[in-house]
């Protein structure tokens, strides 16, 4: 069957499910939300009950929230929330948690070393790579701007 793109195109729009969109951004939004004010609140506990400092406080909260996305991803709950919230997850402390702790679990039958070891960054490699190298960039061109 030999098909031009619009003729393609119109084929694959009349076949496709059609997306609950205002549903989705309701959820993403509410979801999204919750894990927001859940991070405010664990800073506000931290640097208020605690008595650390706000730069403290503030980092704590992101570990608390690496941790606590990387335990749920572990016992399978990140992903059902995931499924229903959809981009509300992707806040991005979280979704990076999600992001390296899903390869590590899916290739743990391949053994810690080629299975874990291997596979942990395969998503957030990238991220990592890219974001260093763009931070170098950028503080090379920031320091070169400050000579003159």
């Amino acid at each position: 069957m030999d098909m031009r793109k619009d003729t393609y195109k119109k084929f694959a729009d009349a076949r496709a499910p059609k997306s609950p969109l205002w549903r989705n951004c309701l959820r993403a939004f509410w979801v999204g939300g919750v894990i927001c004010t859940l991070g405010q609140a664990l800073t506000q506990v931290y640097t208020q009950v605690c008595g650390m400092s706000k730069e403290d406080g503030s980092t704590l909260c992101s570990v608390t929230l690496v941790f606590l996305a990387a335990v749920l991803t572990g016992c399978g709950i990140f992903d059902k929330i995931a499924k229903y919230a959809g981009a509300g997850t992707l806040i991005p402390i979280t979704g990076f948690a999600n992001a390296v702790v899903s390869p590590a679990i899916d290739s743990r039958a391949e053994g810690l070393v080629l299975g874990v070891g291997a596979k942990i960054f395969t998503v957030a490699g990238p991220v990592l790579l890219y974001g260093t190298l763009a931070g170098a960039i950028y503080g090379v061109i920031y320091w070169i701007c400050g000579l003159f």
